[in-house]
């Protein structure tokens, strides 16, 4: 596989990881996608590949919270090469406990850290030494909920707080890899449309609510924040690091 960039995108099945692993494909890369549903995956590397050719998606099934699974999917991605392009996109919505105890909610916060939080951390430092040096890229993303906290009915907080821990923790990676020609920014999508965290279950008035939040007048796609990382991962963005960029429609302005 020499001479071919190799990107690798978690919760690449739907969504805005399967935007982001069209994208890349698009662009010449071979990506793997990783996630939980083998069946989803295939159909994701079947309507991927449609579109842009045969053998540029590699579906691999892994529970990214359980370290001997992705140490051993880290093993099959060292495989095929150095990976160019890390993209942390796997996470979840936890809602609120029902019943209101505090063991229960701490079974909540323990399963919204794992899927927001904990599955990024063990993923790349599972592919840290296999990122290209010089040129890796590495994206991690986030939501417009870890700059405003959490709402509605994930009032508890986890999605919004794990969503923050990203943050400190990307920066210190972007601190730790510059030096040797890696670059590491955050994305933080605001209300993106076909996605399964905001589906067809949320009402009207609250997809109306969000869309009169933002500066532009329109809910985000995939493909907002698809293209963001295809910058991101370029040769373009080789000075850029060590940021939080939105991706929200002006939902939230820049700090």
């Amino acid at each position: 596989m020499t001479g071919e960039q190799l990107a690798v995108v978690s919760g690449g099945g739907t969504g805005i990881g399967r935007a982001i692993a069209a994208r890349l494909a698009g662009d010449g890369y071979r990506v793997v996608i990783l996630g939980r549903r083998a069946d989803v995956l295939e159909r994701a590397r079947e309507e991927i590949e449609w579109t842009v050719g045969p053998d540029r998606i590699v579906p691999l099934t892994v529970d990214l919270t359980d370290p001997e699974a992705v140490e051993e999917v880290a093993r099959r991605i060292g495989e095929l090469g150095p990976v160019d392009a890390l993209v942390n996109n796997a996470g979840a919505s936890v809602p609120v406990p029902e019943d209101g105890s505090l063991a229960a909610l701490a079974r909540s916060w323990r399963h919204g850290l794992d899927s927001n939080l904990l599955t990024a951390v063990l993923l790349t430092t599972a592919l840290q030494s296999r990122l290209r040096r010089p040129g890796g890229r590495l994206v991690v993303i986030s939501s417009t909920a870890a700059q405003r906290g959490g709402a509605g009915p994930y009032s508890a907080g986890t999605y919004a707080a794990a969503k923050a821990a990203l943050h400190g923790w990307a920066f210190g990676l972007a601190r730790e890899l510059g030096s040797e020609g890696i670059t590491v920014n955050v994305l933080a999508p605001g209300y993106i449309e076909e996605t399964e965290i905001f589906g067809s279950w949320w009402s009207e008035e609250f997809h109306a609510r969000k869309i009169a939040d933002t500066l532009v007048g329109r809910a985000g796609t995939p493909t907002d924040v698809a293209d963001a990382v295809g910058y991101l991962v370029s040769p373009a963005a080789g000075y850029v690091t060590g940021q939080v960029i939105g991706v929200n429609g002006g939902a939230v302005l820049g700090r």
